[in-house]
């Protein structure tokens, strides 16, 4: 088994490209920071490096001769010794297209070239330390077991074992609550081993924070993340007081919805109003320490399937045409505006005020009728 991310051991690190270059410049800074760093030219060579020493973290180009990232990422998914792998694409691939692919595939995260250092050290910590986190889970989960099957040997030793037991069940459930909604981690703490939902109705939020990765690329890794947890509290903050469900971070975008897990009446209009106060934090933010990052938003309104997947990293996630559309909304809206649906405007129209935008292209979609939220009414 692999051996966590630490400050002793800070772990192995498999890099895929054809580029020498690349290869070069990533080992060199991956090395500095005290990774062991093993290289391979392509995707028929990383595969064979991975069977043979499973590394810690993936750092895998997607255009490659051969056997591309996206076959390389899929064959490694689909092996129980090997999809615990964490993977971060590598890729000159801009089209939020790719990307979705990437992350359709097995992928954890993105870094887009020409890569920062900085930002590639960021990641690369990031995926290691939720690494570590999976691995302590795993470990709480086992040893939780154990000590049920022993308590059922004899009574004696249960007595002594309650209050053992009683912290450890704490420690887990403070676990599975930092990944999983309340009520999706008290059911697979009752055994449920497969978790599928579908929702008629639900809002779904996707912001982005423009500007962070230049923000990124001239700051160190730990101001980088500093910043970026600032911000991202206040969103949680925000999604706790507007009864939403953070669904998770990608990178610097930052995903919400509404009327899941449990229903929610008035889950559109709680969402709406999140997503102006996102923006009133953000500039808030921007004020006390002079910076210029702005939002991306896009809402929208319809139906999904929700679950958990995942074997030893759980992660709870939506599926769905109103999930596609939520999140054009956003990559095809306008930095500083929060872009709706029409059924978002018709839902909403009586309570907040709009602009229409009109008719824009939605890429799978075609002409989409848009609308740009301006404030509440």
């Amino acid at each position: 088994m692999n051996q966590p991310y630490s400050q002793k051991n800070k772990g192995s690190i498999l890099i895929v490209d054809d580029s020498v270059n690349n290869l070069t410049l990533l080992e060199r800074i991956l090395s500095r920071q005290g990774y062991e760093v093993r290289l391979a030219h392509s995707g028929q060579l990383a595969i064979d490096s991975v069977n043979s020493t499973l590394p810690d973290l993936i750092l895998l180009d997607i255009m490659m001769p051969g056997i591309d990232g996206y076959e390389v990422c899929s064959r490694l998914k689909a092996s129980d010794r090997t999809r615990g792998i964490p993977i971060i694409f590598l890729s000159a691939l801009v089209e939020v297209s790719h990307k979705v692919k990437a992350f359709n595939a097995g992928g954890v995260d993105y870094i887009t070239k020409p890569f920062e250092a900085v930002e590639v050290v960021a990641r690369v910590e990031n995926q290691l330390r939720l690494k570590e986190l999976e691995v302590q889970l795993t470990e709480k989960n086992k040893m939780y077991r154990q000590e049920i099957a022993y308590r059922e040997q004899a009574e004696i030793e249960t007595r002594l074992l309650l209050e053992t037991t009683k912290l450890q069940k704490e420690e887990i459930e403070e676990l599975l609550l930092n990944i999983l909604p309340q009520a999706i981690a008290e059911r697979l703490q009752d055994g449920q081993s497969i978790i599928a939902d579908s929702f008629s109705d639900v809002s779904v939020l996707f912001a982005d924070l423009v500007g962070f990765t230049n923000f990124a690329s001239q700051n160190t890794a730990t101001e980088t993340v500093k910043v970026l947890n600032q911000i991202f509290t206040q969103f949680d903050q925000l999604s706790l007081q507007h009864g939403l469900e953070k669904i998770k971070t990608i990178g610097d975008a930052y995903m919400v919805v509404g009327g899941l897990p449990e229903p929610q009446e008035n889950h559109a209009l709680a969402i709406a109003q999140m997503a102006l106060d996102m923006q009133a934090a953000v500039a808030s933010f921007n004020e006390k320490n002079n910076r210029s990052f702005s939002l991306r938003i896009g809402i929208n309104i319809g139906a999904v399937v929700a679950g958990v997947i995942g074997l030893t990293k759980f992660s709870y996630d939506l599926w769905g045409d109103a999930v596609n559309v939520a999140h054009r909304m956003e990559s095809n809206g306008i930095p500083g505006e929060i872009q709706v649906t029409a059924a978002v405007y018709e839902r909403l129209k009586d309570t907040f005020s709009f602009k229409r935008r009109g008719a824009i292209e939605i890429k799978g979609k075609g002409e989409m009728i848009v609308y740009l939220l301006l404030g509440r009414n």
